[in-house]
């Protein structure tokens, strides 16, 4: 390749290649739950705006095309909610995912005071649950999205930096 990805705080002008980027990286967990509704493949543009201006969102870059993207707010408990990480399935598997989710913890703890994590997976995405786990994520649950799929809640303490990928 010869260039190497980086990861940076997401601006204005990367929305638009995040919600691209999360549509194409959704689709392979739509078609494992035969559910084409999912949270991450109707969600608007504007939306994903609000979202980059608001909230503490990561990209990954390879060059100038956004190839990562992950998303984390605070919640009214104190623990950072972090959703919508995905990586350009041609880069899958590269630990890119792992540095994004380094990013947005080590942002939201410093930042904005997170003192935990929590994350969602669907029960059925098992690479998914690989990552959270090795980065040092614990099931503490399960839930069921707006979109009926079944999701198995993980957290982590702000302090627990686990090996990455």
């Amino acid at each position: 390749m010869g260039m190497s990805v980086i990861i940076s705080a997401a601006t204005e002008q990367d929305a638009e290649q995040v919600f691209k980027l999360q549509y194409l990286c959704f689709q392979s967990e739509a078609a494992l739950y035969g559910n084409y509704r999912i949270a991450p493949l109707v969600q608007t543009l504007d939306s994903v705006r609000q979202e980059v201006a608001a909230d503490c969102v990561f990209v990954a870059r390879l060059g100038d095309e956004v190839v990562g993207s992950v998303r984390g707010r605070l919640t009214e408990d104190g623990a950072a909610a972090i959703g919508r990480l995905c990586v350009h399935p041609r880069l899958q598997g590269h630990g890119i995912g792992a540095r994004l989710l380094r990013a947005v913890e080590t942002a939201l703890s410093e930042q904005r005071g997170a003192t935990r994590f929590r994350l969602h997976a669907g029960h059925r995405s098992e690479g998914n649950l690989r990552l959270y786990r090795r980065v040092g994520y614990e099931t503490v649950g399960r839930a069921k999205g707006a979109d009926g799929v079944e999701m198995i809640v993980l957290e982590k303490q702000s302090n627990a930096y686990a090996a990455t990928a």
